[in-house]
């Protein structure tokens, strides 16, 4: 469950921002988009491909930088 601590003096609307960053950081809307629909288990696994390829292609590319 996700909520924030209103303090004394501050506004609604920061209050509200707050809340809406701790709520898409804590990926509650990722999750319920991921559990209501069905992805075909050749489709993930083609995902899960181009993921792995993202991700060894960034830790390629950040050895290079240092």
């Amino acid at each position: 469950m996700v909520g924030i601590i209103i303090t004394e003096n501050e506004s609604i609307d920061k209050a509200i921002r707050r809340f809406k960053k701790k709520y898409e950081r804590s990926g509650v809307l990722k999750e319920y988009k991921k559990r209501t629909a069905f992805v075909k288990p050749s489709v993930q696994k083609r995902m899960d491909k181009i993921k792995a390829i993202r991700r060894n292609h960034r830790a390629i590319l950040e050895e290079e930088a240092t």
